[in-house]
């Protein structure tokens, strides 16, 4: 599948546009399930998918003074990540420093993002011990580092081998056993991740955040009403052949020609763009911009738009 996104051509050809966009033309679009989402955001989002890594078995419940033994386990898409003695995954967190350790994160952020106990805490196999430390807390709890990092836990991750926490935000990250942030090796050309608050929502390749303007048009054929200075806040989604896709419905994926002459990807009709205020892959700084801006879900609808 690696080969096939990495290969497939950005060009959608006359002959598939015609066989995905034959939803436009004779579908009416529908009231107000059109805009069916969740309340709006704040300003956290994530790149995990909650993929797997090991066994996808639910884990205990995991005590809140004990790390155990730390372990190396492989995520299909994030390669090697550090998960605790339950499988569970630990994380780091961008505000934090490592040169001098500090956390940046307390009270309610603690809550979400458990810091891990450095008490009982070892190294297994394919961690190496020089790289774990620990530093006290406010409280005076002392919380495991590795190469200098805080770690946390994810509070919604409950099964072994969850990545939920996996750019949350754009500044948490998936331990690597070296003490780095775990990435995303290779996206298609549009997937889907699952937002902390969001929901299930269309990434890029890059993994940055995809949208609809509630101004355009999709029925009886896509319309772009965003032009000039829009454009450039709000960058265009250029071609995307289909078998370059994941999670993204067929119905109405089809490209269009906008005014000014440049080709632009739609899903379920609608044209998608980005955000030039997104900076890293988790970003969702344009849900809800000027209340016409909306993260995309995969079958095209806006994620929390006030229903018409």
């Amino acid at each position: 599948m690696k080969t096939s996104w990495r290969t497939a051509s950005l060009v959608v050809s006359a002959a598939a546009v015609l066989t995905l966009t034959t939803a436009c033309g004779q579908d009416t679009p529908p009231p107000s399930s059109q805009n069916v989402g969740v309340t709006a955001p704040g300003d956290l989002g994530g790149i995990g998918s909650g993929a797997q890594a090991g066994q996808n078995s639910p884990a205990p419940s995991q005590p809140a003074n004990t790390a155990g033994q730390l372990n190396v386990a492989t995520d299909a898409k994030l390669g090697k990540v550090v998960t605790d003695e339950l499988g569970l995954t630990l994380y780091r967190f961008d505000q934090d420093s490592a040169n001098p350790p500090k956390s940046n994160c307390d009270g309610d952020c603690a809550k979400t993002w458990p810091p891990v106990p450095a008490d009982d805490a070892s190294a297994g196999e394919g961690i190496d011990k020089a790289l774990l430390g620990e530093i006290t807390r406010a409280d005076g709890t002392k919380q495991l580092t590795v190469d200098g990092w805080p770690a946390y836990r994810y509070a919604k991750d409950v099964n072994a081998g969850d990545v939920k926490g996996q750019g949350v935000g754009g500044k948490w990250f998936a331990f690597t056993p070296e003490g780095k942030k775990a990435q995303s090796a290779d996206l298609p050309g549009l997937s889907t991740r699952e937002d902390s608050k969001l929901g299930e929502i269309v990434v890029d390749e890059k993994g940055m955040t995809v949208y609809r303007f509630m101004k355009d048009e999709a029925w009886p054929e896509p319309v772009s009403n965003c032009a000039g200075d829009c454009v450039k806040k709000w960058p265009v989604v250029s071609p995307v052949d289909f078998d370059d896709t994941k999670g993204i419905q067929k119905k109405g994926y089809m490209t269009f020609t906008r005014p000014d002459g440049a080709e632009q990807q739609t899903i379920n009709c609608w044209p998608i763009y980005t955000f030039a205020g997104d900076k890293a892959p988790g970003d969702t700084n344009g849900q809800g911009v000027g209340g016409t801006w909306y993260a995309v879900r995969p079958d095209g609808k806006p994620v929390g738009a006030p229903e018409k």
